[in-house]
């Protein structure tokens, strides 16, 4: 009778074990590789990644616009007394250079009873052209010059941006992934190792009712079936947490959010590609870091902030304007006929604040700032390069790890069918089988594990070496 509960045992878990492998054949995979490549075509915050780049675009447009040509008129006109006391026009066009010079042109006519002495001209008016030249304050740079330099350094920041924007996605991405992954196997072992507990349950208690063993061993067999219970809630429960947050990635075409379909199963363990970190990376580690995007951000904003520095040097230096128009009457359709280089019109202007203190005070904020973004992009760059360090470390580990792991596992499954077919002749306990069992099914979890910390420490270290984007394309 011993010998008949013993086999009912090991019948009743090789039933489940080949009916398992049954079910799992309906289920519909979802590889890693496509999975990522729509989350980066369809997840709405590639999208505000690309976004990043237009808005630089824009704002290069913008700031071009204050070098635009500009048409400009005045008219100003008195009548009292049934009089035209004067109507003074002046039109013409403006036209500003990256050098600070403005060019200048346009047509002079004036007329009234009472015309200010200074505004005559003749019939058909005055013409001129001429430049207005800074030779102090703006002289170097200016407003409209240092608002487009900042803003092609913010366009060059907005590329920088769009691929931190892009790592940050597919490192979360990518956790979510792997997250699923180790929940589904865990959750199969859990179910099974469950199951077994339930057989074996089931037939200690058939046959201690039938007295053929001892009552005792229903409550160990009992207590092994609680434990395993627990263990089932625990791994679904993780596994119900690990879809949801994987269904956040998943997006259709038009940024309709999808959910994870019912039957679909992450990428087999046998499909899946463990290795280790390739020591190209730990030679080019400096250099890939300095051209980390997060870092480039920095020094961008850095140079924005040098821009703010020289603009506010310009603050100390007095404001001198020389303006030079020459003048010419038309004669019928010829503006030029009665040109005179003894005809002009000329203006110099000049102010200094005298205490300066907006200068200083810009100038002196603008150091401080740069000297604040110098200590945290060292401090960054350290930060970078140890994280870097840490996840190729343990990229290669893990993998080695696995290596090992997997012989630990098939040892302990040896060990486990060794123990069974002993328990089946009647040379072994219900303990041991059960103390065997254990240790092969937290093998098990602990081979998953590896797994899953071997492909996120792989992206987690192409993330803080900048180049998980690159990877991916």
């Amino acid at each position: 009778m011993i010998t008949l509960f013993r086999n009912s045992i090991f019948f009743g878990v090789l039933f489940f074990v080949l009916g398992f492998k049954l079910n799992a054949q309906m289920e519909v995979q979802i590889s890693f590789e496509n999975y990522i490549q729509r989350v980066k075509k369809h997840h709405p915050l590639a999208r505000q990644a690309n976004l990043q780049t237009e808005l630089g675009e824009a704002k290069v447009r913008s700031s071009r616009g204050a070098f635009d040509p500009k048409i400009k008129g005045d008219l100003s006109q008195k009548y009292f007394d049934e009089k035209k006391y004067y109507s003074l026009l002046d039109g013409g066009l403006v036209v500003p250079t990256w050098f600070g010079v403005e060019l200048k042109a346009g047509h002079e006519r004036n007329e009234g009873v009472y015309l200010n002495p200074e505004n005559n001209n003749p019939e058909d008016g005055l013409y001129y052209a001429g430049v207005s030249i800074p030779l102090g304050r703006g002289l170097f740079m200016d407003d409209r010059r240092a608002a487009l330099r900042q803003a092609q350094l913010y366009a060059e920041a907005t590329q920088a941006k769009r691929t931190y924007l892009y790592n940050q996605l597919l490192l979360d991405a990518a956790s979510a992934y792997w997250n699923w992954f180790l929940a589904y196997y865990n959750l199969n072992v859990y179910q099974e190792a469950y199951r077994l507990a339930e057989v074996r349950y089931n037939a200690v208690k058939k046959e201690a009712l039938s007295g053929n063993i001892p009552s005792i061993d229903t409550v160990e067999a009992g207590i092994q079936f609680q434990n395993r219970a627990l263990l089932l809630e625990e791994g679904t429960l993780a596994y119900e947490n690990a879809k949801a947050e994987l269904s956040v990635y998943l997006w259709d075409e038009g940024f309709v959010p999808l959910e994870l379909s019912e039957g679909s199963i992450p990428q087999s363990k046998e499909q899946s590609e463990f290795s280790f970190a390739d020591p190209k990376w730990r030679i080019n580690l400096d250099s890939l870091i300095a051209q980390h995007p997060e870092l480039k951000m920095d020094r961008l904003e850095w140079e924005q902030l040098d821009i703010d520095r020289r603009l506010s040097i310009e603050q100390l230096k007095p404001q001198i304007n020389l303006n030079y128009n020459p003048l010419t009457e038309a004669v019928g359709t010829d503006a030029f006929e009665n040109y005179s280089e003894n005809n002009y019109k000329w203006g110099v202007t000049v102010s200094m604040p005298l205490f300066l203190r907006k200068g200083r005070g810009e100038f002196a904020g603008a150091k401080l700032r740069q000297e604040e973004l110098t200590q945290g992009i060292n401090n960054k760059r350290e930060q970078l390069r140890f994280q870097a360090k840490a996840y190729l470390n343990q990229w290669t580990t893990t993998f080695n790890q696995i290596e090992i792991y997997r012989r630990t596992t098939a040892d302990y499954e040896r060990l486990l069918e060794g123990e069974r077919r002993l328990f089946e002749n009647g040379e072994s306990s219900l303990f041991m089988v059960n103390s065997r069992e254990t240790s092969f099914i937290n093998a098990e979890l602990k081979l998953n594990e590896l797994m899953q910390k071997n492909r996120l420490s792989e992206w987690a270290a192409y993330y803080y070496l900048g180049v998980l984007l690159e990877v991916v394309e």
